[in-house]
């Protein structure tokens, strides 16, 4: 089997792309990822099946070979910092909260900013 490495996936959207230890890049979709993984980080050395399909190579199943580099985890902000980008986290989450009391949603580009803000705390909490 061909392995590589993660280059980016998008749970949200249910697809990324891995970069082949050829250096080709291959579409990975949701459906390829060992049962359970729904999360793939960028460097994540992977062991794939791969098929042509319309728009190129496509990853068919995935097996994660190593975990995350420990290099990523020295990118983990360090804990004041944290606290301070919590306690904003907390401060819109409230003024939402506020407006939704309210009847009102967040407008869509700010809802889109907290849940940016929100994935990348989370991220940060796990690495």
């Amino acid at each position: 089997m061909p392995t590589g490495r993660i280059k980016f996936y998008d749970h949200n959207k249910g697809f990324g792309f891995l970069t082949s230890d050829d250096g080709d890049d291959i579409h990975l979709p949701a459906s390829a990822l060992p049962e359970g993984v729904t999360q793939l980080r960028p460097g994540t050395r992977v062991e794939f099946g791969i098929a042509d399909s319309r728009r190129g190579p496509q990853a068919l199943s995935v097996e994660l070979i190593d975990k995350l580099p420990s290099v990523v985890r020295a990118t983990r902000p360090k804990a004041q910092e944290m606290a301070a980008i919590v306690d904003d986290l907390i401060s819109m989450l409230d003024s939402a909260s506020n407006g939704l009391r309210a009847g009102r949603y967040p407008a869509s580009k700010q809802a889109e900013q907290m849940a940016v803000i929100m994935r990348k705390v989370a991220d940060a909490f796990d690495a």
